[in-house]
């Protein structure tokens, strides 16, 4: 199977990125397209949070149960979007149809591929170092790093999102570039037309 997305990583932006994207299954650009999250969160900054500052999340929430209830909320919600889990990719490589994404256990095709893990200097994805540059919004003592991009594009249907992107290590602002991904890509599909995807009561 060739996905149309894969998102790589489970934390806020690309769980963030992967509700938005699933939100749209009823569009007609949308709802033939395959989307997929590798949603590996062992390293991921969330699993010690503590949120007492956030909008719309009670205080004393644990980044732990975020990231647990993430995946439920879009497993329950949009089902169709498919969660792969327990696998870590290892290397990103262009093809004539995107990207190849290899794991620690499979290989994947996609047209378009979002990278959404942390900042850190650990990082051990084959194929981004070209893109590595020091974190223009960190402590310099921090050693974080960036992938650089403009408005979230790297090249071609290549993304980066969250702290990954440039932008600070802050819950909100992490969701908020996911889901400027999700709606760039959604746009994209839709022809070129401005693109939001609202629920109302």
């Amino acid at each position: 199977m060739i996905f149309d997305v894969l998102i790589i990583g489970g934390g806020a932006a690309g769980l963030s990125c992967a509700l938005v994207l699933g939100s749209a299954k009823d569009k007609a650009f949308a709802k033939e397209k395959k989307v997929a999250i590798i949603t590996h969160q062992k390293t991921s900054h969330l699993q010690n949070a503590l949120f007492n500052n956030v909008l719309g999340l009670a205080p004393g929430t644990l980044g732990r149960d975020v990231l647990k209830d993430g995946k439920q909320q879009l497993n329950d919600l949009y089902p169709h979007v498919t969660l792969l889990e327990n696998e870590k990719v290892t290397a990103i490589k262009k093809h004539s149809e995107g990207f190849v994404v290899t794991t620690n256990k499979n290989t994947y095709q996609s047209k378009i591929v979002i990278i959404a893990v942390g900042y850190t200097s650990l990082i051990t994805i084959k194929g981004l170092g070209n893109y590595i540059e020091t974190h223009p919004r960190a402590a310099v003592e921090k050693d974080r790093i960036w992938l650089k991009n403009t408005d979230h594009l790297i090249e071609d249907n290549l993304y980066v999102a969250g702290t990954l992107a440039g932008w600070r290590s802050q819950f909100a602002m992490a969701c908020g570039s996911g889901s400027q991904v999700a709606t760039d890509i959604l746009t994209l599909w839709n022809d070129g037309k401005h693109t939001k995807i609202h629920d109302k009561i």
